[in-house]
């Protein structure tokens, strides 16, 4: 991973799906002698929004009104 120049890192879509972390999740750092350890922050306010996003999405999923289009119509849509 490289860092920017504002000290940012991409977290990988792997590590983010195993530890929960979705847009807007708030994590932490401990550092140790030999590195440091991330992980989603224990706040339990961090995880009462993560949960209620993720319920959200979940309430939604497979919910959109495309107006009779087929999904390759729409996406050929956004495409264009």
């Amino acid at each position: 991973m490289r860092v920017t120049e504002k000290g940012q890192v991409t977290i990988p879509k792997n590590v983010r799906r195993k530890l929960g972390i979705v847009p807007g999740s708030e994590i932490e750092f401990d550092l140790r002698e030999d590195g440091a350890l991330i992980r989603p922050a224990t706040s339990s306010q961090s995880r009462a929004a993560t949960a209620d996003f993720m319920d959200h999405i979940r309430r939604h999923k497979g919910t959109m009104d495309l107006g009779g289009m087929t999904g390759d119509e729409f996406f050929k849509l956004l495409r264009d």
